[in-house]
């Protein structure tokens, strides 16, 4: 029982760093080094808690993580994604089983794309000559919050 709290705590703390990452990169288009930091390392008791074993469980969140990295690593040295994100959908790529990854990315990608039409409209109507930053942060934090969502609220309560 211990365990289950423990699982759903660590849960809750996953949401509050992504609210947390969406602020900053809202504030100051950067998601810090410390927070993708504690995400990933904090993985490990993650898997604990939900008893996940070492082979295939952690081996796969493993090889998704890497997977990850290597291919938005690429599109960061295109200059298509900033670092802080990398290493944000990185650090949640092991938490997330690879299925609900996949549609965290989806979300992230839709989420994205209207962030992008909302802040270029914007961008066009008050005539702003610096280049367009999108904080993208908000969009995987809001991707992440989707699949993490019923997670959270089912919750078993114990009598």
């Amino acid at each position: 029982m211990l365990t289950t709290y423990i699982h759903y705590g660590l849960l809750i703390a996953l949401a509050i760093a992504l609210i947390f990452a969406a602020g900053t990169d809202i504030q100051r288009r950067q998601i810090d080094n410390w927070l993708n930091a504690g995400i990933a390392l904090a993985a490990p008791v993650f898997w604990w808690s939900g008893g996940l074993s070492l082979w295939p469980d952690v081996a796969i969140q493993l090889g998704v993580a890497a997977l990850s990295f290597v291919f938005l690593a690429g599109l960061f040295a295109v200059r298509m994604m900033g670092g802080g994100d990398v290493k944000l959908l990185t650090a949640l790529a092991l938490w997330i089983e690879p299925g609900a990854f996949l549609q965290l990315l989806i979300i992230m990608a839709l989420a994205g794309g209207a962030l992008t039409i909302v802040m270029g409209g914007y961008h066009f109507l008050a005539q702003q000559k610096e280049r367009l930053a999108i904080p993208y942060g908000v969009a995987i934090a809001f991707g992440g919050l989707w699949v993490l969502f019923p997670k959270i609220i089912a919750v078993p309560v114990y009598a």
